[in-house]
């Protein structure tokens, strides 16, 4: 195998940065072969990025691996049929094209397989089709974000791609780049690029002559500008867009400099064509009259010939339906920024080009069908005076009102869940920041070190979230009274760390003085109280007095729903902690009830791929598998696995319970071997995470010697049973429900092994306790 790239941490930043792929599979490439090195030059001057195999096994593993970028695959004929039968439904395969030496006739097995364009006997002959197939994905590749009708009358629905966007975009243009931004941009597209002679030397044009043109010409000339900007834009790379800023504001100001220039006065209709995937397209259709948003800069055509042409030809792939957008612009009623690209862009004689800054806002208007798999959609761009489009700004606005523009960019990174981005960024304002800094960007707040924390606790790093709520109170406490409203939240977040913590006392502590406060200057409803009891509720949830933590979470819910609306994303979690606590009570189906009701909640407000969506799908998971139903529960852990493979650390202690939930599947099935290796991955991330003697590995230990106790190796069994009772003993209040847990199964271990007596004394112990904390109708005292 040939690698184009230098070096794997490179081929991972390609990925970072770059749409595509190049993959050539030929068993006779010779790599020192000066044609192989002069193909592999051209190839890189519209792919950075180039594979190349001498092996299929090795090529398939790669390509069926590959989860974000297209790939364009080039293969001998040696190989023909035989690959391409293999690969050809590959997801993320775009198209093939068959290398011969000689020219041969057409063969038949090719029209089975619409991917294929066809056999060529010279490189030069597939860069040309390579060349066009490019251009059309990435006119294809622009993702669009979408609110239909209902959403604007109820806002808490709102797609959330759409408002992450919107908030992004005024970020980006209100963020001030410092001196060293172009230089920073540089330097990182030299890493990309380093053996990629062609383009290194145009990134030193870049950096000689950025200010010899303007930023449309080097938009629309350099591929290398065009594929990092538009990427970062589609996919939220956030350390991409940040390095880009600079040439991104350049840009859209450029837009809204030739756009007042122009004194357009009278409407005009343009076209854009594009192919779109059968999931967007049923969205649209769905969304007739609401709003879309290109999550990109936007080119168009004055020209509907040359837009339909690449509808047209997008309707060619089986996975895409051909979109030929019909825009009408009204410059009396919009002041939106585009201009045209006369004289200015590489294809403007050709295409009669207009360009949209990012994430421009349009109407949907009506959708009608042309042929078999094209479609033309109306769209209007939005009047200034829209109130319905007002209404919608002002509420993404005030999701976001931080002062400073970089810890707005954090605050998003947290509320999109990818808590390691904030945590960049706000290691960024330290950097460069102090309490006195004069550039108002990188000035610390204490609300700056709350969100820290914030960002910290939803990693699973306590040490550092208490660490950084500790200093968030420190400043408070110098500038504030004794009982000042603001000491509320962070008494209570400091209470929530100490809960996860172990901390149950402490922890109780602090938020009785967030209570105290609360009495002091709000009436019994008010909102802020509801956040308190539900963390007083977690805190006799850890201790295990339930009936106590069911009554917090009941009030904290009886507050909600007066102060909040129906799906807001407060109450889904205190639906979770309700459905959490009747589940531990034996009360599964009613605890599936109030799962599901988050979940509802949560599939409407936010990604899918949002951490707090993985907790729920784990909770419903255990609720099923609780009621006996062990097929459906896995499917629900597995898709708990998913989520938190991405979007958590390896080492996440929500890892290491998902892992234990499987493992407990498993186990129900009697396939005793799977279930142990995930009992003991789930213990190497909680040794790694947690203390020696915290709860959470105790409850490993007992899973462990459950496993071994079915296995009927019972001294194993007794071994870990024993190690997680030691553990309870000492951090648990006497008479946790978990403790009696142990003692029954330490019990029934005994009782196994005839020492009767032994299993009696341990059974008694665990039926004191269940006495005392579980309800009389519960499964597990009648199971003592």
């Amino acid at each position: 195998m040939i690698e184009s790239t230098a070096n794997t941490s490179q081929l991972v930043l390609s990925r970072i940065i770059e749409n595509f792929i190049i993959i050539w599979l030929d068993s006779d490439i010779n790599e020192f072969a000066e044609d192989t090195r002069n193909s592999i030059t051209r190839l890189r001057q519209m792919v950075n990025t180039i594979k190349i195999f001498n092996d299929v096994d090795k090529c398939v593993d790669f390509l069926t691996d590959i989860e974000d970028e297209k790939v364009f695959m080039i293969i001998s004929n040696t190989f023909g049929q035989q690959i391409v039968s293999l690969i050809g439904n590959v997801a993320q395969l775009h198209s093939i094209y068959v290398m011969c030496s000689q020219s041969i006739e057409h063969q038949p097995w090719i029209d089975d397989y619409k991917n294929v364009k066809g056999i060529f006997n010279k490189m030069e002959s597939i860069c040309d089709v390579l060349r066009r197939n490019i251009r059309q994905y990435e006119i294809n590749l622009i993702s669009i974000s979408i609110v239909p009708t209902r959403s604007l009358t109820n806002l808490d629905e709102l797609d959330q791609s759409f408002m992450y966007s919107q908030i992004l975009k005024e970020i980006i243009l209100d963020i001030k780049p410092d001196k060293t931004a172009k230089k920073e941009f540089v330097d990182f597209c030299c890493t990309h690029y380093a053996d990629n002679n062609t383009q290194s030397s145009k990134i030193r044009d870049f950096e000689q002559l950025y200010e010899h043109h303007s930023p449309i010409w080097w938009y629309t000339k350099e591929p290398f500008i065009y594929s990092i900007v538009n990427k970062a834009l589609r996919t939220q790379e956030i350390d991409v867009i940040i390095k880009m800023g600079f040439f991104i504001q350049d840009l859209h100001r450029q837009i809204e400099q030739l756009h007042t220039e122009a004194h357009q006065t009278s409407k005009m209709i343009i076209y854009r064509g594009q192919g779109m995937s059968n999931d967007d397209f049923e969205k649209i259709k769905k969304s007739e009259g609401g709003f879309l948003s290109f999550n990109n800069f936007l080119s168009t055509s004055i020209d509907q010939d040359v837009s339909y042409s690449f509808a047209e030809s997008a309707g060619d792939n089986p996975q895409l339906i051909g979109i030929l957008f019909q825009i009408e612009i009204d410059p009396l009623i919009s002041t939106v920024s585009f201009a045209s690209l006369d004289n200015i862009s590489q294809y403007s004689d050709s295409e009669k080009e207009i360009l949209f800054s990012m994430h421009t806002i349009f109407r949907i208007g009506k959708i009608k069908k042309i042929k078999d798999r094209l479609w033309k959609v109306n769209l209007a761009l939005t009047s200034d005076n829209d109130q319905q489009l007002k209404k919608l700004t002002d509420h993404i606005r005030k999701e976001h009102q931080q002062k400073n523009v970089w810890h707005r960019m954090a605050v998003l990174m947290i509320t999109m869940g990818k808590f390691n981005k904030a945590l960049e960024i706000f290691n960024l304002i330290c950097e460069k920041s102090s309490i006195t800094s004069t550039d108002e960007q990188f000035v610390i707040d204490p609300a700056i070190y709350h969100d820290m924390a914030v960002a910290y606790r939803c990693i699973g790093n306590n040490s550092n979230a208490l660490s950084y709520f500790q200093k968030t109170l420190e400043v408070e406490r110098k500038f504030l009274s004794h009982n000042h409203p603001k000491l509320i939240t962070t008494y209570n977040n400091i209470g929530e760390i100490n809960d996860a913590m172990g901390n149950y006392s402490i922890a109780l502590s602090y938020y009785q003085m967030a209570l105290e406060i609360q009495k002091t200057h709000f009436p019994i409803d008010d909102p802020s109280f509801a956040i308190t009891y539900n963390n007083i509720g977690a805190v006799h949830n850890s201790m295990g007095n339930y009936p106590a933590a069911l009554s917090y979470y009941k009030q904290t819910l009886k507050i909600e729903q007066k102060s909040l609306p129906s799906n807001h994303p407060s109450l889904a979690a205190t639906y979770e902690q309700i459905g959490s606590i009747y589940g531990f009570m034996g009360d599964y189906s009613t605890a599936l009830s109030y799962h599901k009701k988050a979940l509802e909640i949560q599939q409407k407000s936010l990604p899918p791929d949002h951490p707090n969506l993985a907790t729920t799908y784990k909770n419903i998971g255990e609720g099923y598998r609780m009621l006996g139903d062990a097929s459906t529960a896995l499917s629900y852990y597995e898709k708990t696995l998913e989520i938190e493979l991405k979007s958590l650390q390896s080492s996440h202690p929500s890892i290491a319970n998902t892992y234990g939930c499987i493992a407990a599947v498993y186990h129900v099935l009697g396939n005793y071997s799977i279930a142990l290796s995930y009992c003991e991955k789930a213990l190497e991330i909680k040794q790694h995470s947690f203390p020696s003697d915290h709860p959470s590995i105790a409850r490993t230990y007992s899973e462990i010697g459950s496993l071994h106790e079915s296995m009927e190796d019972y001294s194993n069994a007794l071994s870990y049973y024993e190690k997680a009772l030691k553990i309870e003993q000492k951090t648990l209040p006497f008479d946790h429900p978990s403790l009696a847990y142990n003692y029954n199964n330490i019990g029934s271990v005994y009782d196994s092994m005839n020492n009767y007596p032994s299993a009696l004394s341990y059974y008694r112990k665990a039926l004191d306790i269940q006495q005392k904390s579980l309800p009389p109708y519960h499964a597990d005292l009648a199971n003592t």
